[in-house]
């Protein structure tokens, strides 16, 4: 578990809800973990985000992705097989958030290689909770590998 004085996790949401980009903030401002979220809200934008290119450039590479699979402009299994297919990004967990229940995204999530799947509820508590849960495993007791890469 990381001490109060270890460097936060920076965490990319790539999502274009406002409703759930607010929501996602909401329940990470009281993680028991130091996190940055940053967001974008389309695939193009998460590929520059992470490629580090124009308006991105100089910013930390994330420790985790959260990614919505109904975007504009790229999708996300399209940005996560992008992610995954490039040697300096792979190492960087993706776990998509969605309202997606359907069979083929969660094979085709998987077959992509991400790191978990989880339906986003529809009710508000549920949600919040879905996102401390989330970040209870994944930034408390989940290992993440060191920024910059294997």
């Amino acid at each position: 578990m990381a001490g109060k004085n270890a460097k936060p996790i920076e965490i990319l949401l790539v999502e274009d809800n406002p409703g759930d980009v607010r929501l996602t903030q909401e329940a990470l401002r009281d993680a028991k973990v130091r996190n940055r979220m940053k967001t974008v809200p389309d695939g193009v934008e998460a590929m520059a985000f992470l490629r580090q290119t124009g308006r991105y450039a100089g910013l930390p590479r994330p420790d985790m992705i959260l990614l919505d699979l109904n975007l504009p402009r790229k999708s996300g299994l399209e940005v996560l097989r992008e992610v995954k297919a490039d040697k300096d990004l792979r190492s960087i967990p993706v776990v998509v958030l969605t309202t997606s229940q359907a069979e083929e995204d969660i094979v085709n999530s998987y077959d992509l290689h991400a790191n978990a799947y989880i339906a986003k509820p529809v009710e508000l508590d549920q949600f919040l909770s879905v996102v401390k849960a989330i970040e209870g495993f994944w930034l408390e007791i989940v290992r993440l590998p060191s920024n910059g890469g294997a």
